[in-house]
């Protein structure tokens, strides 16, 4: 195997296997769905930067994760889109484990500002009294930089792990990016430590912090359930919803991707959920919370009057 090990230069990105019409059809329909999520997560941007009604702890660190979306579509789309047009699709080797990097980055500080955003929500509806001392801006800043830092040092333990590994087989990643599963597949030496540190980022990332969430929204429903007011109970509810439609869709996915039995999910399943993940998602989030949110629909109102009146 020594002597058949040599320097990968560049990877071929195999994407999907279809017709040239279906693949223009793909770029069209890719392209509106990218440019829907940079104007629906810019939007959120603007509004929160804005509407000083919005400079709050809940909506910090939503601009977190719309910048988060942004950055994870950008860092997938464009070149599966390019792709999709060539008939070539290569891809260089530091390019590559680049995408890596950053596609696990930006997995994990979602994950993370997820579950800063759930603990927010159970601070302002079980402990309102002290809300503003629990969440002062500096402790919500310290959480937003954790969630970016950690999110970057696991990555970079994975980038690191495959790029011990020597590259001596055929080149072609079977996917439309370089997503780690495929680029290890790849690999001529035993990958098994990579498997397994992978695994336990899941349980560490994925069922640990899905278990914290679940057990903030469980104290926030038994808070609401006693609460008078049935517009508060109301206004709690579509808060709340909101926040959890975007936890069920990031963590629903992510855990099918990377720890369901792959037996179950051949490759061509395992790029569709990619595609979910990578597109769909970061596309749903500004949707779910401003069309479920009073509080950004009237931000949008008052920034387009102010327009019209200047």
């Amino acid at each position: 195997m020594a002597e058949n090990q040599t320097w990968v230069t560049e990877f071929i990105l195999l994407g999907f296997p279809l017709s040239p019409s279906v693949q223009t059809l793909l770029f069209g329909l890719f392209s509106l769905l990218y440019v829907l999520t940079l104007l629906g997560n810019g939007v959120i941007l603007a509004l929160i930067s804005l509407d000083s009604r919005l400079h709050t702890p809940m909506y910090f660190f939503l601009s977190h994760l719309a910048i988060v979306d942004i950055s994870y579509a950008s860092n997938n789309v464009p070149k599966m889109l390019v792709n999709l047009l060539n008939k070539r699709n290569t891809i260089s080797f530091v390019p590559c484990i680049t995408q890596t990097f950053l596609y696990m980055a930006l997995a994990h500080t979602e994950c993370l500002i997820l579950v800063v955003m759930s603990h927010d929500r159970y601070v302002a509806i079980c402990h309102p009294l002290r809300y503003s001392v629990i969440m002062s801006w500096r402790v919500c800043t310290v959480q937003a930089v954790t969630s970016w830092a950690c999110g970057s040092l696991l990555a970079l333990v994975h980038v690191g792990l495959v790029l011990r590994l020597p590259f001596c087989g055929p080149h072609e990643i079977n996917h439309f990016f370089c997503e780690i599963l495929s680029v290890l597949k790849l690999a001529c030496a035993d990958t098994r430590l990579n498997q397994v540190v992978i695994f336990s980022a899941c349980v560490f990332i994925l069922l640990g912090p899905l278990g914290l969430v679940l057990l903030s929204y469980a104290r926030i429903l038994a808070t609401i359930l006693r609460i008078q007011s049935s517009e508060g109970r109301r206004k709690a509810f579509s808060t709340c919803s909101s926040h959890l439609c975007v936890v069920g869709l990031f963590f629903g996915s992510a855990i099918v991707m990377y720890m369901a039995p792959k037996s179950r999910h051949p490759e061509e399943q395992q790029k569709i959920l990619s595609l979910f993940y990578s597109l769909f998602n970061p596309m749903l989030n500004p949707l779910i919370y401003s069309l479920r949110n009073k509080e950004v629909k009237g931000a949008l109102r008052r920034v387009l009057w102010k327009d019209r009146l200047m």
